[in-house]
């Protein structure tokens, strides 16, 4: 554990002036499609999301609904057990895959919110969790509203780890390495032909085993991309922190508080 110990300084040493620096173009686009390389640890760590946000994301009557970024399906889940009419769009074909064996009734189609392969009005409702942060909003925006029915709904929704918990907070600066996509989770911009945005917070605890957590860092953008050695020391700090801190030591059913951020906007 003592080489372990040393790799944590130096790494952090290595990463300190670059955590939360902007990405530039070409960082964004590695960034962004480094998810299928992840798919699998992606689906086992990731968080769902709590019904009181998609209550609030879903009009009342609402039918046909679009999971645009779909990734393996986290949020598809929870609409169809709604009995709702979904269709998932998913660039990564691995992530798709995933959402695919989990939901064989599903149609997932491969696209993206600039090119949605949907026709004009073909739904009521287009919701994006976790993934709006990626999009090139000036091209989505105007595309979103041609998929949406009159007076549709577009909904976004993260999940941000609460980190007034310590050992939360501990976390969030051990995974804070090398450079990192800004969501901006509570003024998201939309814009034209939608109307003003709503906001919505939901408290919410995520339960996972260790091997769970560890999946969910490994799952992370900013983890995928940093190079074999860094991951590597990056993840042995995880463990460290899951072995040695008072409330993880031991602990089977490890509970991680979230917040989810939503956010709506219909069309006018």
């Amino acid at each position: 554990m003592r080489r372990h110990a040393n790799g944590y300084l130096a790494t952090a040493m290595r990463f300190r002036e670059t955590a939360r620096m902007p990405m530039d173009d070409h960082q964004r686009t590695a960034h962004a499609r480094s998810f299928g390389a992840a798919a699998v640890q992606y689906d086992k760590g990731r968080p769902s999301y709590p019904e009181a946000a998609v209550d609030w994301l879903l009009p009342v009557g609402a039918a046909t609904v679009l999971d645009l970024g779909a990734g393996t399906g986290k949020l598809t889940r929870r609409l169809v057990a709604r009995g709702l009419d979904v269709v998932a769009v998913e660039p990564s074909e691995r992530m798709r895959g995933q959402l695919t064996r989990a939901l064989p009734a599903v149609r997932a189609l491969a696209g993206s919110a600039e090119q949605i392969p949907l026709p004009d009005g073909a739904v009521e409702v287009v919701l994006v969790a976790q993934a709006w942060h990626w999009v090139d909003v000036d091209r989505a925006v105007p595309e979103v509203a041609r998929v949406l029915a009159a007076g549709g709904r577009l909904g976004l929704v993260w999940n941000d780890r609460d980190e007034r918990e310590d050992w939360v907070a501990q976390l969030g600066r051990v995974m804070r390495r090398g450079i990192e996509q800004d969501m901006d989770t509570t003024t998201p911009r939309i814009g034209t032909p939608f109307g003003p945005v709503e906001r919505f917070d939901v408290e919410w605890t995520h339960h996972l085993t260790r091997a769970d957590l560890l999946d969910l860092v490994a799952s992370r953008s900013y983890v995928i991309t940093l190079a074999a050695d860094e991951r590597h020391d990056l993840l042995a700090e995880v463990e460290h922190l899951i072995d040695t801190h008072p409330s993880l030591a031991g602990v089977q059913d490890i509970q991680v508080p979230y917040i989810a951020r939503c956010s709506r906007a219909s069309l006018i």
